[in-house]
């Protein structure tokens, strides 16, 4: 093994003494409330993750992605891209960390934003996804730093916007600009919590559409004189769970994603709104008798390697058909408001070498190569970057995410920052050699 090379020895002590850095890193990480929607102390945390990486000699970017969805004076779509040059030419290693949360949700017996350290686990939201695996990018990076000063090539850092809300704003600009062009970055890892034992090769793809269904307006005592687009709605509904669920659950993947329910193609109902809106929390009065005329549905279609993203498109349109020669009256749109699709990185990539030996070295055991049920940024950094030596590595337990009590635990983070640095000498040094 070559946890027994000298220079591993000092690298993995190196990782262990930071462990109260790492720790105090990580709660003044979740302390910043980066909550997305709506965007809030973007600006906050990346000048926070730029005084931290200038002091260990990066060069540091900060970056606004004027113009993207969601991009106000009110809130800034920042992000931050640190870069350090080494001794000689080479390759370029990305760890790239998004900076945003989601809402924090009810049922937490923590504070959310505390950071609190209770049996070896850090609380808080954001500790798992993924503010924990940026500080441990860091840290790894760090003793890195320390162990091998004279490595080769170029290691980046970046914290990027709205990875919950799609990465507009984020990797997705950021890839525009060329940072993650193939002549800038060879190898991406994102620290995103997929458990500390596994590599993650990609993610399914998806399709989210709104459909629309219309009707006539009438009044509600005389419904006969209108057409009621909430019940052509439920007739769309109703065929979905005849013809189109049924047919969803035959596809089946080869490729490797967790959890086992997700290696079929699937369907979740968004959101479904007919008639009047609904009326703002200050009014208490009733809503007026009429036979609405619009009923819109929001659908979130994932799909596998294996389809083609007009084939998935194409078995909706088949469903409203349908039901339109079968109802009087039946009309319908369909919008698309976004599509990603599927990606995979090859398993002899040497970004997923270098993290499988270095698992293999810390951990005692091989790594389980997985694919994520929905979508992440190595999207952008695959089809705008054109990027495929890129995966997910970082500790965290995915279910985790998005959950009260969110938590990251403190070895874990440990072991993965061990992780991270061996395969950084091994990709930038000679000790893989």
């Amino acid at each position: 093994m070559k946890l027994k090379n000298p220079k591993t020895a000092q690298f993995t002590a190196r990782v262990d003494a930071s462990r109260g850095d790492l720790i105090s890193l990580t709660q003044e990480l979740i302390q910043i409330p980066t909550l997305n929607p709506p965007g809030e102390n973007y600006l906050l945390i990346c000048e926070y993750l730029a005084r931290r990486l200038t002091g260990r000699g990066f060069e540091v970017e900060m970056i606004r992605a004027y113009g993207t969805p969601g991009d106000s004076d009110k809130y800034p779509r920042w992000n931050v891209v640190a870069r350090r040059e080494g001794a000689r030419t080479g390759e370029c290693v990305h760890f790239n960390s998004h900076i945003d949360v989601v809402d924090v949700g009810q049922g937490w017996s923590f504070d959310p934003f505390g950071g609190e350290l209770s049996d070896g686990k850090i609380y808080g939201r954001g500790s798992c996804d993924m503010k924990g695996g940026l500080a441990t990018s860091i840290i790894a990076v760090e003793a890195f730093l320390d162990t091998w000063p004279d490595y080769s090539g170029a290691i980046e850092i970046s914290g990027t916007a709205d990875e919950e809300t799609g990465g507009f704003g984020g990797v997705a600009y950021l890839a525009e600009k060329g940072y993650f062009s193939p002549e800038r970055v060879q190898h991406v890892i994102i620290p995103e919590p997929l458990n500390k034992d596994r590599v993650c090769l990609g993610h399914r793809g998806v399709w989210w559409a709104e459909i629309e269904t219309h009707g006539h307006i009438a009044h509600g005592c005389m419904p006969f004189l209108g057409d009621c687009a909430v019940r052509h709605m439920g007739a769309v509904m109703e065929e979905m769970e005849k013809s189109l669920f049924p047919a969803l659950a035959e596809k089946r993947t080869e490729m490797p994603i967790v959890p086992e329910g997700a290696k079929q193609s699937t369907l979740n109902i968004n959101s479904v709104h007919g008639g009047q809106k609904e009326q703002a929390d200050d009014f208490d009065g009733l809503s007026s008798a009429v036979v609405p005329d619009s009923c819109k549905m929001i659908i979130d279609r994932r799909f596998l390697l294996e389809e083609n993203i007009d084939d998935v498109r194409q078995e909706m349109v088949d469903v409203l058909d349908k039901v339109q020669s079968e109802r009087e009256k039946f009309r319908y749109d369909i919008t698309d408001i976004n599509e990603v699709l599927p990606t995979m990185t090859d398993k002899n990539a040497p970004v997923v070498t270098s993290v499988s030996r270095a698992i293999e070295d810390v951990l005692g055991k091989p790594p389980e190569y997985v694919v994520s049920p929905g979508t992440y940024d190595q999207k952008h950094i695959d089809r705008i970057g054109k990027l495929k030596n890129c995966i997910a590595y970082g500790p965290g337990i995915l279910d985790l995410a998005h959950q009260p009590d969110e938590y990251i635990a403190v070895q874990d983070m440990i072991d993965s920052a061990k992780v991270m640095g061996l395969a950084l000498a091994e990709l930038l040094t000679d000790w893989g050699k």
